[in-house]
């Protein structure tokens, strides 16, 4: 195959926080639909916060990380993961307890 990708990846490391959250969880939180209310309804009483059907919005919080990018060959698509991770020890970012996780590839022509 003629061409490169582009490969993005970032640094883990066990202690990162990877945290997925739904919004029904969200507003099981007490002080959470205090704030809500606090700021949304200042100077109300007897309020509550209602939801009509089963929220399945989610998100995520993690840890900030920084990107790294490198391009290889379309014939090393099968060895993507073992190139990032030769990429980022080339770079002195791997450290111990950290592992390379792919962000995104892209096809450049």
């Amino acid at each position: 195959m003629n061409g490169n990708i582009e490969v993005t990846y970032k640094i883990v490391n066990n202690k990162d926080l990877n945290l997925t959250l739904s919004l029904q969880e969200l507003l099981k939180n007490e002080k959470i639909v205090k704030t809500i209310k606090s700021e949304f309804a200042k100077g109300f009483r007897n309020i509550d916060i209602q939801i009509d059907q089963e929220l399945s919005d989610k998100f995520k919080l993690e840890t900030i990380k920084e990107h790294h990018s490198f391009t290889v060959s379309k014939d090393d698509f099968a060895d993507i993961v073992s190139l990032a991770e030769d990429d980022a020890t080339s770079k002195k970012l791997l450290k111990k307890d950290s592992f390379v996780e792919l962000v995104d590839i892209k096809t450049l022509d």
